[in-house]
C-alpha cells in the first residue's frame, strides 16, 4: 500500500507540474500580448476567440477522455477501447473542419461588428488548431493510462514553450529582421498581430502533435457496439464539462453580444481580460492547492478506518481558506506593483480584481466541499450544481452587462461561485458530515476583509505610493502573524520546529 501511495504521489507531481507550469507560462504569455498588440480591441478579440475555444474543445471531445479510462480498464482489451475511441473522435473532428469550413464567410460575417471585423481566415487558424488539439485529446489520455507522466509532461511543457518561441519570434525578433532585412521580411506587419498569435498556436499545436505520433501507431479496430457503451458513459460528463467552461468563460463570449456599444465591444472585453489575468493569481493557487494536497487527503481516506480521514477534509477546506486570504491581501496589498503586469490604459479595469478574486476563492472552496458527492458515489451532483451555477451567471450577466459593463461579468462569478459553494456545504453536511471550523473560517473572513478595507481606505487617502506600499505591508504582515500564531503547527516543521518545541 504504501509504494502504491508513493507512486500516486509521485505520477500526481509529474501530473500537477504539466498542468501548473503550461498554465502560468501561458498567463505570462497573455499578459504579454497586451503590450505587443496595438489595440485594445484587438486583445479583446484574442480573449472572445479562445473562449469559444474553450467551449468548443469541450463539444469536441464529448467526454472520450474520461469514457477511455473508463473503459479501457474495464474491457480485455484495451486496444480496442483506444482505436474505437481514436477513430471517433478524429471522425467527428472531420466532420466538424468540413461543416465550419462551409460555411467560414457567413459565421465571420455573424461575428463581426463588434468594433473589429473577424476575417475569414481567423476561423480556419482557430478551426484548425482545434482539430489538432482534440484529436491530441485521446493520445494523451493513452499515455496516463499507460503511466508515462513524464512524457506527458514533457510534450504539454514543449508545446507552451514552443507557443512562446514563436510569438517572441513574431513579435520581437521580426520587426528587428525588418530592419535589417526588409527585402526578406517585407511581410511582416505589427497590425496583423492577432494573425501571428493564432499562428504561432497553429505552430505549437501541430509540433505537439507530431510527437504524439508514435502513439497512434497502433492495429487500428473499431467495435460499433463498444462505441455506443462509451457514448451513453460519456454523455453526462460532456453536459457536466460545458456547464463548467460555460461558468469559466460565458462572460467573454457573450459579452460583446449583449453590450449595447459594438463599436466599444471588444475594446471593453479587452480591459475586463486582462484585469482578469491579474485575478488568475487565485486560480494558480488553488490548482496548485488541490495538486499538493489531494494526493494527501485520498491516502489519509485509505489508511485511515477511523474518523481521522474525516478532519482531514475539514483541515484541508480551513487551510484552503487561511492560506486563499493570504493570497488575496497579498495581491491587493502590493497592486500598485502587480498592475504594471498589464499596460497602463488596462488600468481602468482593475476595479474587478477583488471580486473576482474572492469569486474564485468561493470556486477553490466550492472544490474543497465537493469530495462529498464524490466520496459517496453521488457524482450527479455535480452537474447539478454545475448547470445552478451557470444559470445564476448567464441571468446576471443577461440583465447587467447592457447598464454595468464588464463589472457585470465580475459580479456575475462572484455570485455563482458563492451560490454553489454555500449548495454544496448544506448539500454535503446532509450527506456526508464533516466537521468543518466554521468558527475559525469566519474569523479568518472577518479579519482578512476588515485588513482589505484598510487597504481601500489606505489607497483612497494617500497619494504617496510607497508610503501606501508600507502601510499594506504591515496589514499583510497583521494577518500572517495571526495566521502563524493560531494555525500553523509550527512546531512540526524541520529544523526550525526544534526553535517552537523548545518554547
Amino acid at each position: 500500500m504504501a509504494s502504491e501511495m508513493k507512486i500516486l504521489a509521485k505520477e500526481t507531481a509529474i501530473y500537477g507540474v504539466s498542468s501548473i507550469v503550461p498554465k502560468l507560462l501561458s498567463w505570462f504569455l497573455g499578459l504579454f500580448w497586451a503590450f505587443a498588440l496595438e489595440t485594445r480591441a484587438e486583445m479583446g478579440a484574442i480573449t472572445n476567440f479562445y473562449a469559444y475555444v474553450a467551449l468548443l474543445q469541450v463539444i469536441l471531445t464529448y467526454g472520450m477522455e474520461t469514457g477511455f479510462f473508463r473503459f479501457a480498464n474495464k474491457e480485455k482489451d484495451p486496444m480496442t477501447v483506444y482505436s474505437t475511441t481514436l477513430i471517433s473522435i478524429f471522425s467527428t473532428t472531420l466532420l466538424f473542419l468540413i461543416v465550419a469550413f462551409s460555411f467560414i464567410n457567413p459565421i465571420s460575417t455573424a461575428l463581426s461588428g463588434f468594433g473589429m471585423a473577424i476575417k475569414p481566415h481567423y476561423l480556419v487558424v482557430i478551426f484548425l488548431i482545434l482539430a489538432i488539439d482534440v484529436s491530441a485529446a485521446i493520445p494523451f489520455a493513452y499515455l496516463r493510462f499507460r503511466q508515462r507522466p513524464i512524457k506527458f509532461a514533457s510534450i504539454k511543457i514543449i508545446n507552451v514553450v514552443l507557443t512562446i518561441l514563436f510569438n517572441m519570434f513574431f513579435f520581437l525578433l521580426s520587426p528587428w529582421l525588418k530592419d535589417v532585412s526588409p527585402a526578406l521580411f517585407g511581410w511582416y506587419d505589427i497590425k496583423n498581430g492577432v494573425d501571428y498569435i493564432l499562428y504561432s498556436n497553429l505552430m505549437a499545436s501541430a509540433s505537439q502533435f507530431l510527437f504524439l505520433t508514435p502513439e497512434l501507431r497502433i492495429k487500428y479496430k473499431f467495435n460499433k457496439e463498444l462505441l455506443v457503451k462509451i457514448l451513453r458513459y460519456s454523455f453526462p460528463i460532456m453536459i457536466l464539462g460545458i456547464a463548467g467552461v460555460l461558468n469559466q468563460t460565458m462572460d467573454k463570449i457573450i459579452f460583446p453580444i449583449l453590450y449595447p456599444n459594438k463599436a466599444d465591444a471588444l475594446t471593453q472585453l479587452g480591459i475586463y481580460g486582462q484585469s482578469f489575468k491579474i485575478a488568475i493569481i487565485m486560480v494558480m493557487f488553488t490548482q496548485a492547492f488541490r495538486y499538493a494536497f489531494e494526493p494527501f487527503i485520498f491516502a489519509r481516506d485509505k489508511a485511515s478506518s477511523s474518523g481521522k480521514s474525516v478532519q482531514s477534509y475539514a483541515d484541508a477546506s480551513k487551510y484552503f481558506l487561511i492560506l486563499g486570504f493570504l493570497i488575496f491581501l497579498f495581491t491587493m496589498g502590493y497592486i500598485d506593483i502587480i498592475k504594471f503586469l498589464i499596460p497602463k490604459n488596462y488600468h481602468e479595469g482593475l476595479k474587478v480584481v477583488p471580486i473576482v478574486m474572492m469569486g474564485e476563492l468561493f470556486f477553490g472552496l466550492y472544490f474543497n466541499l465537493s469530495l462529498w458527492y464524490k466520496l459517496t458515489d453521488k457524482t450527479r451532483w455535480g452537474a447539478y450544481m454545475s448547470i445552478m451555477g451557470f444559470v445564476v451567471t448567464l441571468i446576471i450577466q443577461i440583465i447587467f452587462i447592457p447598464t454595468h459593463s464588464y463589472m457585470a461579468c465580475a459580479w456575475a462569478a462572484f455570485f455563482a461561485n458563492l451560490v454553489m459553494m454555500l449548495v454544496s456545504y448544506f448539500l454535503g453536511q446532509k450527506h456526508y458530515p464533516i466537521p468543518y471550523n466554521l468558527k475559525t473560517a469566519a474569523l479568518f473572513t472577518v479579519i482578512a476583509l476588515v485588513l482589505l478595507a484598510g487597504m481601500q481606505i489606505t489607497h483612497n487617502i494617500i497619494n504617496n505610493v510607497w508610503l501606501r506600499l508600507g502601510i499594506n505591508t504591515i496589514f499583510v504582515a497583521i494577518y500572517a502573524f495571526i495566521v502563524v500564531k493560531k494555525e500553523l503547527p509550527l512546531h512540526q516543521l524541520p529544523v526550525i520546529g526544534q526553535y517552537f518545541r523548545k518554547k
